[in-house]
This record gives structure tokens, sequence and C-alpha cells, in this order.
């Protein structure tokens, strides 16, 4: 890899701001100042200094955010407001973008990388990856609706649903519940409660596969996934 689009793919400014890096000599490499930036470096053997500090080299880059309301699950959007606006520059410039999506109006766990092969595990319908939600429901929640769950309910389109496990947390005049489904049609959760004749107030996603959403995450927050995390993830088999 050219040093010079190294640097640039980890936030070191432009291709200008780098160049001017290397012509003042602040780049070294084992030792040996580089001012070529057409330079070949391995990132995994070679030791980068810039101005006496190591650079580290990583490929892909892999976040937990915990996703707010009114925020889109998109890597660019003209109108609103996405969770890649949310990012700092320095975690941009590895063109991450959200594994699947939340609704504008969800809240909740929202893993982002650059990473394609596990954005493709993850998200494969014949993997069959499990995603539990909290929700709200604006009435109480039966022992009939955890049934008819189980056992998958017919959506507004005629598609039936693979069977889901309903947990109800709190039943009343509205409803908490725990919902799992293992995929992920459109407005999946609110459809399925529409299915029997409820409605969803208020939704969020606590856990994906073996990811779970960090509690110490304030909304709009978000974070690098732990070693641990990362080798559950990549390890992982639904």
């Amino acid at each position: 890899m050219r040093i010079d689009k190294m640097l640039a793919n980890l936030g070191y400014g432009s291709r200008k701001d780098v160049k001017k890096l290397l012509k003042n000599g602040s780049v070294t490499i084992n030792e040996v100042a580089v001012k070529d930036g057409k330079q070949h470096v391995d990132p995994e053997n070679d030791i980068v200094l810039i101005h006496g500090e190591q650079v580290e080299y990583k490929e892909y880059i892999y976040l937990m955010m915990n996703k707010p309301q009114g925020v889109i699950s998109a890597t660019e959007d003209t109108r609103h407001e996405t969770v890649i606006d949310i990012l700092e520059a320095e975690d941009v410039v590895f063109s991450p973008f959200p594994v699947g999506r939340l609704d504008k109006d969800t809240e909740g766990l929202l893993l982002l990388t650059n990473d394609g092969q596990l954005s493709h595990k993850l998200l494969s319908p014949k993997r069959h990856v499990p995603k539990t939600y909290f929700a709200v429901i604006n009435a109480e929640v039966t022992e009939e609706d955890q049934e008819a769950f189980k056992k998958g309910v017919i959506l507004d389109d005629g598609y039936e649903t693979k069977p889901a496990i309903l947990k109800i947390l709190k039943s009343g005049l509205t409803s908490d519940i725990e919902l799992t489904i293992t995929e992920g049609k459109f407005h999946q959760v609110k459809r399925m409660f529409e299915a029997v004749g409820k409605r969803v107030m208020y939704l969020k996603r606590m856990s994906m596969g073996p990811l779970e959403l960090d509690p110490s995450l304030e909304l709009g927050e978000y974070r690098e996934l732990t070693d641990e995390e990362l080798e559950l993830l990549l390890s992982y088999e639904s």
C-alpha cells in the first residue's frame, strides 16, 4: 500500500495534507524518513511514525451505536440526518455503513462497519440471526399474542412471519414486552403487532446475534467494539 494512501485513509488529512507531512520529514518507515508518497509500506509489519508517534493501522472498523430517534440508518440523505453524520471525522474516513437498518423513529443497537463480509453474514436470510427488541404496546399483551407470535402471524401483505419469541414484561392498559425475531422484514415488529390488533408506541433494539447494546451508551453515542465483542461476532454461527 502507498504511504500517502494509507495515511489519508487513516484520517491524517487530505492527500495534500499528507504530502506536506511527508515533505517536511515528519513521516518515517522503520526509522527512515520518507518523503515520497508513492513509497510502499506493509501496514502489518512496518513501523510507521509521524512526529515520533506510531501510526496504528486498521483495515476495518466496527462501531456500536445507540441510535436515537429522528436519525435514519443510511450513509447519506439530502433531507434527514443520518447515522454517518453522527460519527467523528476520524471514523468517517473508513467509510462505514450501517448493518441493516432501524426505522427513523426506532432507537437502539446499530452496528456500523466497512466489513462487507461480516455485514452479509449477519443480514443473510439463510442465517436467521436473532434480533431482540424492547417495545411499549398501546394495549394489554396476552398469552394468546404469545402463542400467535410463536406460530407466526400474517402481515398486511399476506406474508407469514417465522416463529418469534414474545416475552411480557408488564401488562396493563399499556404493555412492556421483549420480542425476538430471526428475520428483518420492513417495519416487521410494528406490523406483527398490527396483525393482532395492537400498536407499537416505542421501539428499541437491544441485541443482534451475540452483540448486546452497551447500557452505558447514551442515545446518539457510539464506541468501537471490544476485542471480546468482535471475536464473538466474527465467530458467530446462528
